[in-house]
This record gives structure tokens, sequence and C-alpha cells, in this order.
């Protein structure tokens, strides 16, 4: 049967099936569609609008709706064209020129042209554009170096920068880049985020909240049409049970298996697939108030927590201890000098006594799932635990991923002392950056949730940015390192190599450094 050939409504009935049939305990193998790949994410997507989300959860459906002007080579970090066909850097490394592919159409019908792609960003960043209430849309912060965006013509667009900045064509081939139908926002608004229209390899279908979110294949897109008919993105935010629904053959993929069931997948009716990546799961701590507004008790936390258990037990051995606030996957701006905080409780408790923060209650936001976060709940247990060990009462508040990112990201102060969290970035400057500076204050529109603020970091941040020499950017980032991991802002503590498992009728599945999933070329047999 050809999905193209079933209505909204037929193929609604044929996903209602399938997720009928696959029952968590189900003895019998279930069928996922002919031509439709069913893939298990860890959380329900906060929306379909790439200006306005954050978390990579979204990202993978996102990259398969949208295109950008530039896009990640696959298999690597480095940009290379997609819907600009061509671009030119000024000498002064601030202005971009791009030549765009003719003849592209959104999904809705309207074209993408030069016009598009200046509306795209002056929605993001102008606070009078029409459009800008549609956000808000946190990670502007991307392209805060922009100062115009001009149609030189229908084909020609030109970005004119404040100052050189060095992550520019990274961060447009990041979602925060990709390019949305402005017909589309205006016909939609607010709700655009659950109508979605791009001109990616897969357009929109239907969401059905806490159940799937279905797109079809693109039949006219510019690069080739895609393997599968349809992809259904099925939010199963329960890692046992998207192992059981694995297993059962109720989803065709699966991201970010538990560690421990890892092993349930080496036989011949599945492939478990790994990639390096920029990955950082770490603790944010609140250093504006309550004992982690003493860096001495900001380090015991550091001594206390045993990582080595956590990698080795907890996680499997799939993730290394991390050493600070840069994943070593970005080995030209990677610190190797630094040496992860060793496992010392007794060096912990003379922190804490000398800070005199000796039995301080503790509230620890943990998440039951969420993009990057490996096995949040176990580890959260063990970091209670060893907390305790040195003296703290460790209070634990659990929430599902997406009210979790809505108690973390305001900031922490007035709720919390320590949250968890994981971030898979696109550039050495983008954590950071984002997350580390006192201009990334929750109040100034940033994701330092910790109120953590170090002039120093800010200075080499800043100046990082806008090199264009990649050894002058190296230096910088690796003096930032030694300072933060001074200041110990946050505990660091794993850098994941990411996993995913698929069924044995799926061909042509790669995981990509990104941490994204780039379905057009999948096949499902």
């Amino acid at each position: 049967m050809a999905f193209s050939s079933l209505t909204r409504r037929s193929f609604g009935i044929l996903t209602a099936a399938l997720l009928a049939s696959s029952a968590l305990v189900a003895p019998a193998t279930a069928q996922t569609p002919p031509g439709v790949l069913v893939v298990g994410q860890i959380a329900e997507p906060q929306a379909l609008d790439p200006h306005a989300v954050t978390a990579v959860n979204d990202f993978r459906i996102l990259m398969n709706i949208y295109d950008g002007l530039v896009r990640y080579r696959s298999g690597s970090l480095e940009v290379e064209p997609a819907l600009a066909e061509s671009w030119t850097i000024s000498e002064d490394g601030k202005t971009y020129t791009f030549t765009l592919r003719d003849g592209i159409s959104f999904h809705d019908g309207s074209a993408f042209d030069a016009e598009a792609v200046v509306w795209n960003f002056e929605r993001m960043l102008k606070e009078d554009h029409p459009y800008h209430n549609t956000g808000p849309f946190p990670l502007s912060f991307f392209f805060r170096a922009i100062e115009s965006v001009e149609a030189l013509d229908a084909a020609t667009v030109q970005f004119t920068l404040k100052e050189p900045y060095a992550p520019f064509l990274s961060n447009l081939a990041y979602p925060t880049g990709l390019i949305v139908s402005p017909a589309a926002v205006m016909k939609h608004g607010a709700d655009f985020g659950r109508n979605p229209s791009g001109t990616g390899p897969f357009q929109f279908a239907e969401w059905r909240s806490n159940e799937r979110v279905v797109v079809t294949r693109n039949d006219t897109y510019w690069d080739g049409t895609a393997g599968t008919e349809a992809v259904i993105f099925r939010p199963i935010t329960d890692a046992n049970t998207r192992v059981a629904e694995m297993l059962a053959g109720g989803i065709d993929v699966m991201v970010e298996v538990p560690p421990v069931a890892i092993s349930q997948f080496q036989g011949a009716t599945h492939t478990v697939h790994e990639q390096a990546g920029p990955h950082l799961w770490f603790l944010i701590l609140n250093a504006k108030e309550g004992p982690f507004a003493d860096k001495r008790v900001r380090q015991a936390a550091n001594y206390a927590i045993n990582k080595g258990a956590l990698v080795n037990d907890v996680l499997e051995g799939t993730a290394t201890i991390a050493a600070g606030p840069t994943p070593p996957a970005f080995a030209w701006a990677y610190n190797e000098d630094l040496e992860p905080y060793p496992y010392d409780p007794d060096r912990a408790r003379a922190l804490i006594a000398e800070a005199g923060a000796e039995g301080a209650s503790l509230t620890f936001y943990v998440t039951e799932g969420g993009s990057g976060m490996l096995d949040p709940v176990p580890m959260a247990t063990a970091i209670q635990a060893d907390l305790a060990a040195v003296g703290f009462d460790v209070k634990i508040e659990t929430y599902e991923w997406n009210t979790f990112l809505g108690k973390v990201n305001p900031g922490l102060e007035g709720e919390a002392d320590m949250a968890e969290m994981a971030w898979m970035t696109n550039d050495p400057d983008t954590l950071p950056f984002l997350a580390l500076r006192t201009d990334a204050w929750p109040d100034k529109g940033g994701f330092n949730s910790g109120y953590y603020s170090n002039p120093e970091v800010d200075a080499l941040l800043e100046a990082a940015r806008v090199s264009t020499d990649q050894a002058e950017r190296a230096r910088l980032y690796r003096e930032m390192q030694v300072i933060v991991q001074e200041d110990a802002p946050w505990v660091f503590v794993a850098n994941w190599k990411q996993n995913a498992v698929t069924s044995d009728a799926v061909a042509n599945f790669q995981l990509e450094p990104s941490f994204f999933l780039l379905l057009k070329d999948v096949v499902k047999n």
C-alpha cells in the first residue's frame, strides 16, 4: 500500500493500530507500517518552530522538515552548501554574501528567496518585527553579531556583522538557522510551532500530543527524494518502555539506548550505532545564593562525587569522565592539560568545614529523561548518596523533561541549589557563551541558570568569538577552561558517546557528530 495513497484519516487509523499493537510486553513481534519509519524519541517536542526551541530532542525532528542556508557535512561538523549554493566572505570577516538555489518552494507552496531569508532573521532579531511576538527565540544569541540582513536580489542575500564572528557559518548550520516559511508564520502566528512549514525532505502531516509527530516525504525536494514515505516520531519518555517497544517491534529506531540495555540488541535482528560528539553532562550549581555561592563548596561537590563509578557502573562505560566545560570532541580547542577533579571525599569534607557548610540542605532538580541526559534518575540517586556521604542533606525533585526545562532555564534563584543538565553543541563557543557568561544570566536571555560570573571568563569568550585565527581562539578557550574548572560553577561529570539502535529492516542509518537525526537517506526494507 503506497503511503501517498493514504488519506490523513486512514493514516491516523493505521498509526493508531500500530500504537495499539506494540504493547510493552507483547510476546509476538509487532509490525510497523510498510514504507513508514517509526522512531522512538525520548520526549514530546516542545514545538516544531526551529527558532523557538533549544532541545536536541526537538532538533531531531526539525532537521528533517527544514533546511538552512548551510548544513554540516555528513559525518562531521564542517559546513557545506544547502539552500545557499555558494557564499563569499569579505576580507575583514564582516560581510557574508550567499547565492541561493533557484526554484525552491516551502511545503505550503510559497517561494523560498532572499526576502524569505531576511524575514527569518529579522523575525528573531528585531523586537519591532510584526512577528517577533511569535517567539520567544532563546538561541537568537547565536546571531547577535548580525548588524543587518539585506536581499540584494531574489537569489542573493547579504549579512553584515558588527564585528568578525568566527562561529557564524557553524551557527547558520545549527537548527536555529533553519529557514521557516514566512507565509506559514503569518497564517498561524503563535501556533506556527504546531503547523510547521519548511523546505526539507519531509513535510509536516500531523501532531497528536503525547502520541506522535508524523512527517511525509517531500516528493519535490531539491536534494533528492527520501528513502521512506513517512516518519513517525513517537515520544516514549520511559527508557525501559522504549527498550520494550524496540524489542517488540513497535518502533524501528530507538535513540539514547540506556547503557544497561545495549547488550539486549547485540543479536542479528538489531544494529547498535555509536558516534562520538561534543557532549557534556554536568550539574549546574546555584552560585548566587545558598551553600554553592562559596567556591570552596562548589569545589567540594566536584571532589565528593565519584564520577568514575557513575561512568563505569551507571553508564556502563559509554562515557568518559569530564574535566571541564569543553568536550574533548573539540580537539583543536580542548585543554588536554586539565585533569578531572579526583574522587576525594576527605578533601570535600575539609572544604565544606572550611566554608562552614556542614549539614547543608540542598534541593536537587532531576529530569526523568531528556536530550543527552543518559540515565538521569540513577545518576541523580548515586550523586545524592555521594553528597550525603560528605554531610549534605540532598532532596531530589524529579520532573518530566519539558517541565524540567521550564524550571531550570529561568534560573535556580529561590528554587534549587543544583540541577542536572546536558548540552550537545556545534562549536566550542556555544556552551560557555550561552551558559557561563555574566551577560547570559536568565534575566538577560541566556542559560546561565546558576548565575556564575567571572569578568576574566567573559573577556576570554568575547575575544575568542571575534578572532579569525583558530590558533588564537584555541589559546583563549584553553585559558577559559582552566579558570572555569577552578571556579567550579558546575560539577563536570561525563562526556558521552551517543548511541541508537535500529531493526534489521532499516538500512543507510547513521548517527552524526551533531547529534541530529538525518533520515532522508534511510531505507526501510
